[in-house]
């Protein structure tokens, strides 16, 4: 008789290896907050607001909404500005964790995903019992708003295709297709920082946002060009759109394998894309 072949085991989740700190201003609430991210065996990303006696806000596509940012809320308790976090949380590979914070949103930092995974990879990673779930699209998907869309494919990869357009001299049209693991995600993608414009910056505060932007941690464009130089790469503003894309994604809870096409999206459109793959639209088979 053959000798039996051994089957190949399968990919493991995993939590950070010890516990790691951060803290920084939000870009919207200007509040100073601190952020602890502890390592735990549940099997997905919490959040608890300690300010709040240690409210929990669970990561829930269905309880996201978008205000120049991805909010998440539970019982009325709102945890803000999660993407950048999620991404750098879920191309880092760290599927479970719960992350403390002593106020609304997540601190800005430099705003780009960088520092975060730097925190990450410093803390390190490690195995848990539980193998790590995957969501392939099985079919295709689009998603549409006037000439904004995203759009899925099946793949046996996690491919993103981002097209920006801006009437700005220094943007005009961007376009960046790449294909994500967590080495290109760190070269790549997570040090493209947030963007805004100048002329935007009163009508955003009076509404309560942007009151912790500046030009430390937002690419700001006046009419003509960069206030603040220089770029991080030719195309930092479609690189960060991807940024946020990935950020929405990971409210999937699970790595998503296929390939994303995206035009002149945003966060609204973003979260609408995932909630049509969290009905299944998409083929995606949901635990």
């Amino acid at each position: 008789m053959p000798p039996a072949e051994d089957k190949p085991r399968p990919e493991l989740m995993q939590t950070l290896a010890r516990e790691a700190s951060f803290m920084g201003i939000g870009a919207h609430t200007g509040a100073e907050v601190r952020a602890r991210l502890r390592p735990s065996r549940q099997g997905r990303v919490i959040f608890r607001r300690m300010d709040l006696g240690g409210r929990e806000v669970s990561v829930d596509p269905a309880r996201a909404e978008s205000s120049q940012c991805t909010v998440l809320s539970e019982g009325g308790v709102k945890v803000r500005t999660v993407e950048h976090l999620l991404a750098a949380l879920l191309m880092s590979g760290v599927d479970s964790v719960e992350v403390e914070l002593d106020g609304e949103e997540i601190p800005i930092l430099d705003g780009s995903a960088a520092p975060l995974v730097d925190i990450i990879l410093e803390a390190g990673l490690q195995p848990l019992s539980e193998p790590r779930r995957s969501f392939p699209v099985k079919k295709p998907l689009r998603v549409e708003d006037g000439r904004s869309a995203v759009a899925f494919e099946p793949a046996s990869i996690f491919e993103v295709l981002y097209e920006v357009e801006y009437q700005h001299p220094l943007i005009g049209k961007q376009e960046l297709a790449i294909r994500l693991d967590p080495e290109t995600f760190r070269t790549q993608v997570a040090p493209a920082r947030t963007f805004g414009f100048l002329k935007d910056a009163e009508r955003l505060r009076a509404m309560g946002l942007a009151r912790g932007s500046s030009v430390e941690n937002t690419v700001v464009l006046d009419d003509r060009g960069l206030v603040n130089p220089p770029l991080r790469f030719p195309d930092e503003f479609v690189r960060h759109k991807i940024l946020d894309l990935i950020g929405d994604l990971a409210l999937l809870g699970a790595p998503l394998q296929g390939r994303v096409t995206a035009s002149r999206a945003g966060h609204s459109l973003h979260l609408r894309a995932v909630q049509a793959l969290l009905r299944g639209e998409g083929g995606v088979d949901f635990p």
